[in-house]
């Protein structure tokens, strides 16, 4: 049992096998430690992080150290899952030619291998399957692909997965499926739990006779009106905390700070949902009088009546009535601004939180020209308008100084390469969305090996085999197979969420990678 640094508040412990992971899992879940929030098992590891206010140190690891062992699992007496494929993955031909058999048998061997769910991450409804066939050991993907369709049913690292939704990925794709992982209408939600068995059955192309029935007219909605956006605005709020055994993140405003701003200076509660805007150029207006307030990015606004135009003092609440139109201009510095309504908006809540997870595709929908957000009227609070936040924010071209713990793969790169990633300017490229950035410099070079899947957390700068960083933010994949150098501390993650392309980031460590004693 080794011990590595993640951050204040989170450690990984590197255990011998999946089966002293899990066995060290349900130790710690029946220990109920009262600073442990959350626990990601994984391959070989377990993510163990605490609660704000308690530190993941030598004397967690001591006392998880010191526990007893958890009696067996039972096996799981449920029926195996039959997931209907279609075989037209992208890597079929190349698995084929790694397993050393054509596409056919490929296919024969992935129906004919006796699959088993062993944990649960990197995104809701993904499970991590093994199998009894030695030759399924496959390496990752070079570099990830930023974008795999949902359905995808794909290979890695002696694992099988389906992936649930679109997302940034490294997995080899052998086929598709319709059968949906991930239902939060669903109980359970997720399809596959630990120790369901799964049969993969192959299915051919379908087509769909006939034309889908019109859907039935809705009423006109009132509230918040959009009329025009750059990008599509998120509802955000402080998200998803203690679901990481569902393989949920997070997720929730990328500068929380701003977010928590805004609702004060309007008398909401600090978590109360917000929209998310990146860049602008944004236009809104309201059929029933609002309150609102921006914090963040939001640098040039304005209203416009059917006479004037208003400047807004943006660091203020301000009124809008029914008939104007505000304007938000796109920021000379920063990503992201937080629109709040006095009162709320009335906003659906999955898992608890009204936040929308870009990558496991679920809460509020996006909101584009057209969308109308209802208010809901929540009672507030007196206003809070000097409420502070981040006032200095990047500009494209700057260099911007991001602090991390050095770990907890930081072993895994010669001491030339950790001292070049620390030394050098990473471009922060177009290629960012609120999963992560992908940054350019000279590329890393490390351990010529695979990492099994292990759980990550926001902040994880993950290094693939191109040698090119990945930030992970927010909306990033809770576990991943890549070695990560380093992981943002916890204080940095608002300001990494407000980095626009063309800014650079240079990583700083207050200290040496060391391993937990």
């Amino acid at each position: 049992m080794r011990f590595l640094p993640i951050g204040p508040r989170s450690l990984l412990v590197e255990l011998p096998d999946l089966a002293a992971a899990l066995a060290l899992f349900d130790a710690l879940t029946l220990a109920a430690l009262p600073e442990v929030a959350e626990l990601i098992p994984a391959a070989q590891t377990l993510l163990v992080r605490c609660h704000p206010g308690t530190h993941a140190d030598a004397a967690l690891a001591a006392r998880i150290r010191a526990l007893p062992p958890a009696p067996p699992r039972r096996e799981r007496s449920a029926p195996a899952v039959e997931i209907p494929v279609t075989y037209d993955g992208a890597d079929l031909a190349e698995v084929a030619g790694l397993m050393g058999l054509d596409v056919a048998g490929v296919i024969a061997a992935h129906q004919a291998a006796r699959w088993t769910v062993a944990f649960c991450g990197f995104a809701p409804g993904f499970a991590y399957l093994t199998c009894d066939d030695p030759r399924f050991d496959l390496p990752r993907r070079a570099s990830p692909r930023p974008r795999i369709p949902a359905g995808s049913v794909a290979l890695a690292g002696q694992f099988g997965g389906v992936y649930p939704q679109a997302s940034p990925g490294g997995w080899q794709l052998i086929g598709t499926t319709t059968l949906p992982m991930w239902d939060p209408d669903r109980d359970p939600p997720a399809l596959l739990a630990p120790g369901q068995e799964v049969r993969f059955v192959a299915r051919a192309h379908m087509t769909t006779a006939g034309t889908s029935p019109r859907p039935a007219p809705q009423a006109a909605q009132k509230g918040l009106h959009v009329l025009s956006a750059a990008f599509p605005l998120l509802v955000q709020d402080a998200g998803r905390s203690g679901q990481a055994h569902l393989g949920v993140a997070r997720s929730g405003a990328l500068d929380l700070p701003a977010l928590r701003a805004a609702n004060a200076r309007l008398g909401n509660a600090p978590d109360l949902p917000a929209l998310e805007i990146t860049l602008g150029p944004t236009r809104l207006t309201v059929d029933e009088p609002a309150t609102l307030a921006l914090a963040g990015a939001a640098d040039a606004v304005w209203i416009e009546t059917a006479t004037q135009r208003l400047t807004v003092d943006h660091a203020r609440p301000f009124a809008l009535d029914p008939g104007e139109v505000l304007a938000i201009a796109a920021p000379a510095a920063g990503m992201r601004s937080y629109l709040a309504l006095r009162g709320g908006f009335d906003v659906p809540r999955v898992l608890g939180s009204a936040a929308t997870d870009t990558l496991a595709g679920f809460g509020p929908p996006a909101l584009t020209a057209g969308s109308v957000l209802p208010f809901a009227h929540t009672p507030a609070r007196a206003v809070d308008p000097f409420s502070a936040q981040n006032t200095t924010l990047p500009r494209p071209g700057e260099l911007i100084t991001l602090p991390v713990t050095l770990g907890p793969r930081t072993d895994w790169f010669p001491a030339d390469q950790v001292a070049s990633f620390l030394a050098q300017d990473w471009l922060v490229t177009d290629q960012m969305s609120r999963s992560g950035l992908r940054l350019q410099g000279t590329a890393l070079t490390r351990a010529p090996r695979e990492l099994p899947s292990e759980g990550t957390d926001p902040g994880a700068i993950q290094i693939p085999h191109s040698g090119q960083p990945v930030l992970f933010l927010a909306d990033h994949p809770l576990t991943g197979g890549y070695p990560v150098i380093a992981t943002l501390l916890p204080d940095a993650l608002a300001l990494a969420g407000q980095i626009p392309p063309g800014a650079r980031i240079r990583f700083a460590a207050a200290r040496p990678f060391e391993v937990i004693a």
